[in-house]
């Protein structure tokens, strides 16, 4: 496979990944799936983890990883014809990527160690799991401790992994791409006979 047509491949594999990191943040809005705790933390009650706000997966995983994605796929299928200024910018373009990939794993890692924000018994909000000496994502019997909202802990757990899974792929990804796009650089985007092939192919295409 040559370097153009391995930009395409890891184009396409970072939209979804892209789209899953910026459903999920905006998922993390709404506890139990409901706007009412969005609400009270609008009037400014401690209803949401910080972490929410820092939108990793809007920000980070989300639009640092598509506008890369968006580059890397156009170069990729210019297939053999791509030039080597196109890979030499899709290098500069998944640096960013790799940039945004950590900031939202970084985001997804503390969210998960420092647990979400929850009522507990008293009635008080607070992460219960914060100062904890036991890991609470280790033991299911912690996660009584919160009452509301409903199922809060699995919550947090379920979007903040997913998070972290799409950043640690997207991060693989434009890593590989950074690799792809100096090699393409230095080496040409195909083999002669490809390069021969594929532009000949295009050629009479724009004649016809």
């Amino acid at each position: 496979m040559c370097t153009g047509k391995c930009s395409k491949f890891i184009g396409i594999s970072l939209y979804p990944l892209a789209l899953l990191s910026i459903i999920c943040n905006i998922f993390l809005f709404f506890p139990d799936f409901q706007t009412t705790y969005s609400k009270e933390a609008a009037e400014g009650l401690y209803r949401l983890t910080d972490e929410i706000k820092y939108m990793g997966g809007v920000v980070g995983g989300g639009i640092l990883v598509l506008i890369p994605a968006i580059h890397i796929h156009s170069t990729g299928s210019q297939g053999c014809c791509a030039n080597r200024c196109g890979m030499f910018l899709s290098i500069i373009f998944a640096a960013v990527g790799v940039t945004g990939a950590l900031y939202s794993g970084t985001i997804a890692v503390v969210g998960l160690i420092r647990g979400p924000v929850c009522s507990v018994e008293d009635g008080t909000w607070s992460r219960p799991f914060l100062n904890s000496t036991a890991s609470y994502l280790g033991d299911s019997d912690l996660w009584d401790i919160c009452k509301e909202p409903e199922n809060i802990v699995e919550f947090n757990i379920g979007l903040f992994s997913a998070l972290l899974v799409a950043a640690c792929l997207e991060l693989l990804l434009c890593g590989f791409q950074v690799l792809n796009g100096l090699f393409g650089c230095i080496c040409g985007t195909c083999s002669h006979k490809e390069v021969s092939a594929d532009c000949f192919c295009s050629h009479r295409k724009r004649i016809s």
